[in-house]
């Protein structure tokens, strides 16, 4: 398998088993024991990562998210606990998580070491949330290194396709009414949502280009390596939906 078919043929599952863990109730939940209302969990876990930035810095990482909600729930955040405490919440919801969601007989440390060589490999270069969790402390307990793994690339894809969508001319909100119409109002978009037809073709360059932005990371794993790649998180995404 090429870098780029890699590259695509793993990105749903990659995409998926961080949305996994990000949307769970329990992950809402242990936010909530902390002292975090909403979804200000998961924006000051997710860019806690960035440091104590301000909300215009958080707002400019998270793309698809409505700028005014993110600030608004980045301050509110900071005032339940110092960034960096956060982030590191946040990624032991996703250690857990795995423990729990993933099997036995998943081969987590193969899916753990092949993941991290393609973060390895990656640069940070536009993708600010990637670099950050990249440097958060490691967890030694196979599955859940391998979702932090996964998560790292996970936010890799997220930055390099938000670049894409906006060199496209697509707007954040109709790209979210594109792809993910469900998610419209957990993002903080207020009707009218755009008509989701006239950036059909302009998100699709965009996807298409995210795929070519990724792929020289896979170039770190042999063709071998990067099927195998594949075949463990399309198992691990499947071992997680129960599917």
């Amino acid at each position: 398998m090429d870098a780029l078919a890699a590259a695509i043929a793993s990105g749903d599952s990659i995409n998926g088993l961080g949305s996994h863990f990000m949307l769970d109730l329990g992950t809402y939940a242990h936010g909530a024991t902390l002292g975090f209302e909403g979804i200000d969990f998961y924006v000051g876990g997710r860019c806690g990562v960035l440091g104590d930035v301000p909300g215009s810095v958080a707002t400019a990482a998270m793309v698809f998210l409505c700028p005014e909600m993110v600030s608004a729930s980045w301050d509110r955040a900071g005032a339940v606990m110092p960034r960096r405490r956060a982030a590191e919440e946040f990624a032991a919801v996703a250690h857990r998580w795995a423990e729990e969601k993933l099997p036995d007989d998943l081969p987590a440390d193969r899916l753990a070491e092949l993941a991290g060589r393609v973060g390895d490999a990656a640069s940070v270069a536009a993708a600010p949330l990637f670099a950050g969790w990249r440097d958060l402390p490691e967890p030694a307990a196979p599955k859940a290194l391998a979702i932090h793994r996964v998560n790292a690339l996970r936010e890799l894809r997220g930055a390099m396709h938000g670049a894409a969508v906006l060199t496209q001319g697509v707007h954040p909100h109709a790209a979210v009414a594109r792809r993910t119409p469900y998610m419209l109002e957990v993002f903080g978009w207020a009707p009218p949502h755009p008509d989701k037809d006239p950036v059909r073709e302009p998100w699709a360059a965009a996807q298409e280009a995210t795929e070519r932005a990724l792929a020289p990371a896979y170039e770190a794993l042999s063709p071998a390596e990067r099927a195998e790649l594949v075949e463990l998180v399309d198992a691990a995404q499947a071992a997680a939906t129960g599917s």
